[in-house]
């Protein structure tokens, strides 16, 4: 057996570079036996054991080296209610493919892309919608159409539940759609998988923001008998620093959902987005990632990456970083934003340029012990600030829980990043009302949303079946 696996085409990076197209052209048949065929089928699977949703992956694996691709599918679709999706943004090498035995001599299993394969096979070539469950009468509101929303509604339906999901903005798929770009999950993707819970009896009402338009006590008032919270992590976090009201500064969340959701990036688009001229993306994570790669598509001159550790401690996957590096992307590491600055023309105030970004003055890191996390905490260097000439300026540097919800609702004990306090089935301090994903958690990553989004239709099933 060959101990590297299939690699995986894409776009070179001199044409994607300059497209929203999708980077990864995923696997042909040939190229996916030959893949699965390098499983060694483990009596003990320990790939399982590194799945949040539990996928029964050498058994996937076995379908696919008889080219039984719909088989494969049907054995991943009974764990994960979005397989197109994980097989593309789960960050696989940590955990599936972390414990592929494969991996102790040579390369492991392509674990995500035969996932991506079966599901984009699947989504080709059956067109036949899967038949809705019995009802069982049951009512199941559940908040936010992100991946947690998602997959516990599709756990649900599955059972016969009626679930009724309720997203904020105006198309379902929370930040499937707003925070991951095109070249990474085109939306039609995710429009398919929400599409098949639909097809499982899944009502989804968009624009409706819980908190303002409904409570979560007038949802058990409407015949509800539980509440799954999936409403993420879409408050995003800045630095406190001078000029972060500057024009031209963005979080990253609404430079993205401007490019991804409200497609700021057609020709003429009717909502603006800043393009052209030079980024400086701050944070080091996917999402910094992602900001960085989007603002190159868009036009940019010059794309900053501006993070406060090296490339060691660099928390996105190796694989976008290294598809940044190849893009043209330009790291400065070991660099902490101090002051954003601004154009002022004190002599016409009527400069269309007064107010707006010009520069960010940096301080450079090195690094000291490591912090609670493991990680070596980052010192100024005394006297080593430079200015970055930049008009525009992306922070990238965390979520935390939008505080809608809890501040309307009685009895809903959050932490003090303002997480929703769960036990381990996920139940939240009151009765009937479960909650999972970046809601909990602060941002993380789709799959662990995924398991939490499983773990909670298991409890609430459990919980009315006792009714």
């Amino acid at each position: 057996m060959n101990l590297k696996r299939n690699e995986m085409p894409v776009q070179s990076p001199e044409t994607r570079a300059h497209n929203f197209e999708e980077v990864a052209l995923g696997y042909t048949e040939e190229m996916a036996i030959d893949e699965a065929m390098r499983c060694l089928n483990c009596k003990n699977m320990p790939c399982v054991d590194g799945c949040p949703v539990k996928i029964h992956i050498p058994e996937f694996i076995n379908k696919i080296k008889e080219g039984d691709f719909e088989g494969a599918y049907q054995v991943i679709s009974k764990s994960s209610s979005l397989p197109a999706v994980c097989g593309r943004v789960c960050p696989q090498e940590t955990q599936c493919e972390s414990k592929c035995v494969r991996g102790i001599k040579g390369e492991s299993v392509g674990i995500g892309r035969l996932e991506r394969f079966v599901a984009d096979w699947h989504n080709t070539f059956v067109t036949a919608k899967p038949e809705k469950p019995e009802s069982n009468g049951h009512k199941v509101a559940v908040i936010g159409s992100g991946p947690s929303g998602l997959t516990c509604a599709g756990d649900l339906a599955k059972k016969g539940y009626k679930v009724t999901v309720f997203e904020a903005l105006h198309t379902a798929g929370g930040v499937l759609v707003y925070g991951i770009p095109e070249f990474r999950l085109p939306k039609e993707i995710v429009a398919k998988e929400v599409e098949g819970l639909k097809a499982l009896d899944v009502d989804i009402e968009t624009n409706v923001v819980i908190g303002k338009t409904l409570t979560i006590d007038e949802l058990f008032e409407m015949g509800f008998e539980a509440v799954f919270i999936g409403s993420g992590a879409g408050l995003p976090n800045f630095m406190n620093i001078p000029g972060e009201s500057l024009k031209g500064v963005y979080s990253a969340n609404e430079y993205l959902t401007r490019s991804n959701l409200m497609k700021s990036y057609l020709k003429h688009p009717d909502t603006p987005i800043m393009k052209g001229g030079k980024v400086a993306v701050v944070g080091g994570g996917n999402v910094a990632m992602d900001a960085a790669r989007t603002a190159l598509r868009l036009g940019a001159d010059k794309v900053y990456i501006v993070y406060r550790r090296s490339m060691d401690e660099l928390p996105a996957r190796r694989e976008e970083v290294e598809h940044a590096i190849e893009e043209g992307i330009d790291f400065r590491l070991l660099n902490n934003p101090v002051e954003i600055i601004g154009y002022n023309n004190p002599e016409d105030p009527r400069d269309e340029k007064n107010g707006c970004v010009i520069g960010m003055k940096c301080i450079k890191m090195e690094l000291g012990e490591p912090d609670e996390k493991g990680r070596r905490r980052p010192i100024p260097v005394e006297g080593s600030e430079f200015v970055l000439d930049v008009d525009t300026v992306v922070m990238a540097i965390g979520t935390s829980p939008n505080p809608l919800i809890k501040n309307t609702t009685e009895g809903l004990e959050v932490n003090r990043w303002g997480g929703i306090v769960v036990n381990e089935d996920e139940l939240t301090s009151r009765e009937g009302v479960y909650a999972g994903g970046d809601a909990v958690t602060g941002a993380a990553t789709v799959i662990s949303a995924m398991g939490a989004g499983k773990s909670a239709a298991k409890a609430i099933d459990e919980f009315l079946s006792e009714r």
